[in-house]
C-alpha cells in the first residue's frame, strides 16, 4: 500500500519537534518539509548545523522521513534580484537536503505575475517565458547537482508549465535524470475542467507516470481559494490512486490543502481509499 505523508507546515508549531509530534500522533511516516517549521524562511540564506541536528533528532525520535523539501520560488520572477537571491538560496537548501537524506526539492516553474507566483499572466504563454523557464531549470539543476538531490516541478495552471503536456515538453527538452514531476491530480484537473476525470488523469499519467518524483493528495474544487477536506470535493480519489499504483512510483502520497483541524479527517479518508485500492489490486 502507498504510504501516507503530510506537509509539515500543516502544523504551525514553533519547533520542528512540536510539528513532528503532531505528524507522529497520526502515524504518518513521511513529510514534505518546509523550513518554516524550523523558524526559517522556506528558502533560508543559511541553515546552521544546530538546526540540521534538531531536525535529524526529531526525525529519529518520531520515525519520520523527509520525502521532499519545499523550495518554491518564482523561477521567472520579473524581479531579477529576487530571482538571483533565491537561486543562491537553493544551494543552501540542497546542502541541507543532503544532510537530512531528503531526496527531492520541489520547485515551481514560475509566472510573469509580479504579485503572486501562483497566478497566471498573459505572458506565461510566450516563447520568451518558456525559454527563460527552461534556462532557469537548467541552472537550478546545475546548482543542486553536487548534492545528490533531485528537483521535482509541478504542473500548475497559473505557471508557465501549466499542464501535463507542457510538463512532458519540459522533460523532453531537459532530459535530466535529476528532474522529476510532482503529480497532483487536483492541479491536472484544474487545467482540464472541461474533460471527464478519466480522460484528463489517464492522459497525464501516460505522459508523466514514469517521471513522478513525488505524489500529492489534494482535493479538487472549482471555486478559487477554497480549502476542502479530501473526500469533500470533486476528485475521484479511487481513480487517481488506482492510476498512481500502476506507475513505478513507490514513494508516499503527501496530503495537503486543508486546515490543521481537518487533518484527522483527511488522514482517515486517505487511509480508507488506499486500503480499498490495495485490496482491489
Amino acid at each position: 500500500m502507498i504510504p501516507l505523508g503530510i506537509f509539515s507546515k500543516t502544523f504551525g508549531r514553533p519547533t520542528v519537534e512540536a510539528a513532528f509530534q503532531e505528524v507522529a500522533s497520526r502515524s504518518l511516516p513521511f513529510v514534505q518539509f518546509n523550513f518554516s517549521n524550523a523558524g526559517l524562511p522556506t528558502l533560508p540564506d543559511q541553515i546552521e548545523l544546530s538546526v540540521i541536528d534538531e531536525i535529524r533528532s526529531a526525525m529519529d525520535r518520531h520515525s519520520i522521513r523527509i520525502a521532499a523539501v519545499s523550495g518554491t520560488f518564482n523561477l521567472i520572477d520579473p524581479d531579477f534580484e529576487s530571482r538571483d537571491q533565491n537561486l543562491r538560496r537553493l544551494a543552501v537548501l540542497a546542502a541541507a537536503c543532503e544532510a537530512l537524506a531528503a531526496p527531492v526539492i520541489t520547485l515551481c516553474t514560475g509566472t510573469r505575475n509580479p504579485d503572486d507566483m501562483w497566478r497566471d499572466h498573459a505572458d506565461n504563454a510566450t516563447t520568451a517565458a518558456w525559454d527563460e523557464m527552461v534556462e532557469g531549470i537548467r541552472l537550478a539543476l546545475w546548482i543542486i547537482e553536487p548534492f545528490g538531490v533531485k528537483l521535482a516541478v509541478e504542473p500548475e495552471p497559473g505557471n508557465v508549465m501549466r499542464d501535463a503536456r507542457k510538463a512532458k515538453k519540459l522533460l523532453d527538452e531537459i532530459r535530466s535524470p535529476r528532474l522529476g514531476i510532482v503529480f497532483d491530480a487536483a492541479n491536472i484537473l484544474a487545467g482540464k475542467a472541461d474533460l471527464p476525470q478519466w480522460d484528463a488523469l489517464s492522459e497525464a499519467f501516460e505522459l508523466l507516470g514514469a517521471h513522478i518524483a513525488l505524489a500529492h493528495g489534494k482535493e479538487f474544487v472549482r471555486e478559487e481559494a477554497t480549502t476542502r477536506i479530501p473526500g469533500k470535493g470533486e476528485l475521484d480519489w479511487d481513480l487517481y490512486l488506482s492510476l498512481l499504483a500502476k506507475t513505478s512510483y513507490r514513494g508516499p502520497l503527501i496530503l495537503h490543502g486543508f486546515a490543521e483541524e481537518q487533518a484527522n479527517e483527511a488522514v482517515a479518508f486517505a487511509r480508507d481509499v488506499l486500503r480499498r485500492n490495495d485490496t482491489q489490486s
